[in-house]
């Protein structure tokens, strides 16, 4: 995936995890430099062997919650991109301490550490879970309602924070609320696996998937490599064309609070695909596209269950920010994505 850059050096935390390491790939396919922090608590080495073999990466074995790793990972970084915290918000209603440790204390060491570096522009991992009960649709980046998990709660404290450190310090910031990330290297495994992972491990082991609720919820499911365009676009935007665009951005959105454009920049973008699926479609696509590869999968049934503490039941966004002012047109749809992605996954789970 190639964008037309200036090679930097740039700090990827997470960067043995799903996103972290699709993100590292595509950095060093534009030839950056690339540190990777991890602590492995989720991410794979194994993610990192193509990155290994590249002379411009480097590894750090760290946690963000110990802020000397910080500081010593960002060293003459030019950007960082966050992609470090403990997701699941299951996982954030049975350890909420962690979760908060993880998500909000070492979000803040890994921001100071960015600001006392000097770095340019700190893009982080935001989340749609943000929105919480708020129930107008498409999803908008100005209008939230209330937190529905301490995952989400973490979530938009980091925002605040980044918000905060911008008006303060300087430093740039940009948030991206990702929509139901999925695709290569998403793990299957585990109590908090995603839901298009766990269906797929299901759907290849000939075992009912099951889906919480009657079905009809749905999500806005968003393709990795959607992502990654959205964080090289975040990162590669110069400040006085981001401010242009804002600028243009609240002119074509009537309600859009305005915001100071003389200040760092400090925004929050929805990176998503713009399309609704309800896990009932989404059941039918994926037992289509892994029957090709065997073709049992096409009679096994889905089972039903009680819907999950803190879910949100429809999720949906607007793009039109990122559109404007990152230049962000997703390239991958749903359909395109889950093909892609079955392929990955049959290729490496059979």
């Amino acid at each position: 995936m190639k964008y037309e850059v200036i090679p930097k050096k740039v700090l990827v935390t997470g960067g043995a995890g799903f996103i972290g390491s699709n993100l590292i790939d595509a950095l060093l396919e534009n030839e950056n430099k690339v540190v990777c922090l991890d602590n492995f608590a989720t991410g794979k080495i194994e993610n990192l062997k193509d990155a290994q073999k590249n002379p411009n990466f480097t590894l750090i074995k760290g946690d963000i919650r110990d802020r000397d790793t910080c500081m010593k990972a960002v060293e003459g970084c030019d950007y960082v991109l966050h992609q470090a915290a403990l997701g699941s918000v299951p996982r954030s209603i049975a350890d909420p301490i962690t979760s908060t440790e993880v998500n909000i204390v070492g979000f803040v060491n890994m921001l100071f550490a960015a600001k006392e570096a000097g770095v340019k522009r700190f893009v982080y991992a935001a989340s749609s879970s943000t929105y919480g009960d708020h129930k107008d649709l498409p999803k908008v980046e100005h209008v939230i309602g209330n937190s529905l998990s301490p995952y989400a709660i973490t979530k938009y404290v980091d925002e605040l924070f980044a918000k905060n450190f911008s008006d303060i310090y300087g430093i740039e910031t940009v948030g991206l609320r990702y929509f139901n990330v999925f695709g290569r290297r998403q793990d299957p495994n585990g109590a908090y696996a995603a839901v298009i992972p766990k269906f797929v491990s299901n759907l290849l082991k000939h075992e009912s998937p099951l889906i919480n609720g009657d079905g009809k919820n749905s999500r806005d499911f968003t393709y990795i490599d959607n992502v990654i365009q959205a964080n090289l676009l975040a990162a590669a935007v110069p400040s006085n064309e981001f401010k242009d665009r804002l600028k243009q951005y609240q002119k074509i959105v009537s309600d859009v609070p305005e915001v100071n454009t003389e200040a760092s920049i400090s925004e929050v973008f929805n990176v998503a695909y713009g399309e609704s699926v309800s896990l009932n479609e989404l059941g039918k696509v994926l037992k289509q596209e892994l029957s090709e590869y065997d073709k049992a999968i096409a009679t096994i049934e889905f089972k039903y269950g009680p819907n999950r503490p803190g879910d949100v039941s429809h999720s949906l966004a607007s793009i039109k920010k990122g559109q404007t002012i990152l230049g962000y047109f997703p390239k991958y749809s749903f359909r395109t994505g889950l093909k892609n992605a079955c392929f990955w996954y049959w290729e490496n789970f059979k």
